[in-house]
């Protein structure tokens, strides 16, 4: 047995999958969430449907891991089995452009960018600190979220700001979700009978975090995530792009810390602070059937944000072969690709309805198109998939095939 473990550290969640070499297939994956709270719990699922959750206190990643690892063994995994750990990384800065084997260094590396994601990176480094410890033989991987953009031009990632500042404190704009658009970008790419590299698209990942993505000729040229992933479109809690001078004005009227300006914008905005009511679009679509204007009115701006930024990257990219929807909201609300693509006919893009409304990723629906054949601009739902690409990165390092020109390496998904 050969197997590639694949981990995603997040700021209280570790999600993880053990993917089988010799028959191309995931055996066991899971989910721990709620770590560091008293009702913490672990879920893990097979490739039968079944699932498998024990609640437990994981005060750290460090328990977290160490309650994966029992788990695994349970579904009958050997731990020695396991050659090679994939790692989500959220922020390489501008030091790393491609995956990589992880060295000391790079940990070091990695540690000092904590500082431009406090709540990611740290996890990050746990996750790879006790699987270096508890899989000593293991190779160890990194696949950074902000690799995939690092094509941007310096005219797309460069603030406006004193210039001192990028060359001292590296204000820049990086982007995030880079695994996610890569990898639906490579799918549009295919499902337009096109290579990579002939295709422009608007990649949408539109999920609890969401993110935009130009891409021409199969490269990232500009996203809607900055210097973190607070910037850009509105999300279930982040409040997306506001006018900077709003948290000066706040802070002087409220008397408030700049810590506690960042919790309101990261956790206390977006969908949730509109709307006063939830952060799940089925929750609030249903208390706007009932009346409730402040949902109805998230989710308007919520829709008109993206379609902003559809028609900036339209404007920016000049040809557009597709517009791509993906991850849990661009997946699985068709009410919000709708609103999205709605008006924007005389600019080539023309929604299928029924296509649209049949497209739900969480009712088995794969990739789908769900523009009309006429549509100058093809509209695509395409399941992300950003597990695969981790594992299929880390098996290529293990293997001495990596290709770090993402547009040459040879993904099986191309």
């Amino acid at each position: 047995m050969a197997y590639i473990l694949a981990l995603n550290c997040g700021s209280s969640s570790l999600k993880y999958q053990i993917f089988d070499e010799e028959s191309a297939s995931v055996k066991v994956s899971g989910t721990v969430e709620k770590i560091g709270e008293a009702d913490s719990f672990i879920t893990q699922k097979y490739p039968d449907g079944t699932k498998q959750k024990k609640e437990t206190a994981m005060q750290n990643h460090s328990e977290a891991l160490g309650v994966v690892m029992t788990m695994l063994r349970e579904a009958s995994i050997d731990m020695n089995d396991i050659r090679a750990v994939g790692h989500r990384v959220v922020h390489g800065g501008d030091k790393f452009n491609s995956s990589i084997e992880i060295t000391d260094e790079a940990i070091r590396t990695i540690e000092e960018l904590s500082v431009l994601a406090p709540l990611h990176n740290p996890a990050n480094l746990m996750g790879i600190v006790v699987a270096k410890q508890l899989l000593p033989n293991a190779r160890q991987i990194a696949v950074f979220d902000t690799a995939f953009h690092q094509t941007m031009p310096d005219y797309a990632y460069r603030y406006a700001v004193p210039a001192a500042w990028y060359r001292e404190l590296g204000v820049r704009r990086y982007g995030f979700h880079g695994t996610s658009h890569l990898y639906v970008s490579k799918r549009a790419a295919k499902m337009l009978g096109k290579s990579a590299g002939e295709t422009n698209l608007i990649t949408l990942h539109i999920g609890s975090g969401a993110s935009a993505c130009a891409i021409r000729g199969g490269k990232s040229v500009d996203t809607s995530m900055g210097l973190t992933p607070l910037a850009g479109l509105t999300m279930s809690t982040r409040a997306g792009d506001i006018d900077p001078g709003i948290i000066f004005y706040v802070m002087e009227r409220l008397g408030i810390t700049a810590k506690q300006v960042e919790t309101h914008l990261n956790k206390q905005s977006g969908i949730l602070g509109l709307s006063e009511c939830s952060i799940d679009h089925r929750d609030v679509w249903d208390n706007i059937a009932k009346g409730n204007d402040s949902c109805r009115l998230a989710l308007d701006v919520e829709t008109n944000n993206i379609k902003k930024y559809v028609g900036a990257f339209m404007a920016e990219l000049g040809r557009v072969d597709a517009i791509v929807f993906t991850a849990g909201v661009g997946e699985n609300d068709e009410r919000v690709r709708e609103q999205v693509c709605a008006g924007l006919e005389e600019l080539g893009i023309k929604l299928d309805k029924a296509a649209n409304d049949g497209a739900l990723s969480r009712t088995g629906a794969g990739e789908t198109v769900i523009s009309v054949p006429d549509s100058k601009i093809k509209v695509f739902m395409v399941p992300t998939n950003e597990e695969l690409v981790i594992i299929e990165d880390t098996i290529a390092i293990a293997n001495g095939t990596y290709n770090p020109n993402h547009l040459d390496m040879a993904y099986s998904f191309v």
